[in-house]
């Protein structure tokens, strides 16, 4: 069996995840599982080509974590956490911010 994936998530993400307070625990649990199959997220198109989308449910509503596999490494980099609302939106952003500093 092959080395499962690490998970890890860039500073805006980790507020994301913060800003969930008593559902933090259940949104880490859904990233985890991206250790096992980090392709389970659907694959985004158009300015978010070669993103991915995992959605998941929380107490409140839909939501959605936005990464990125990186094979050299092992890893999928998560860079959004959030509701379905402007989601996409931001992970334009947050994506192009991304590969201006050259981290994908």
């Amino acid at each position: 069996m092959s080395e499962p994936y690490r998970v890890r998530l860039t500073r805006q993400a980790e507020k994301d995840v913060s800003r969930l307070r008593s559902f933090r625990d259940r949104a880490v649990r859904a990233l985890l599982a991206l250790e096992r199959d980090p392709y389970r997220g659907h694959t985004l198109t158009g300015s978010l080509c070669g993103a991915r989308s995992l959605e998941f449910s929380l107490p409140g509503g839909a939501y959605r974590a936005a990464y990125v596999v990186l094979e050299e490494e092992r890893t999928c980099l998560v860079f959004l956490v959030g509701p379905h609302e402007g989601f996409y939106q931001k992970a334009e952003r947050r994506m192009e911010a991304l590969r201006r500093l050259g981290e994908i």
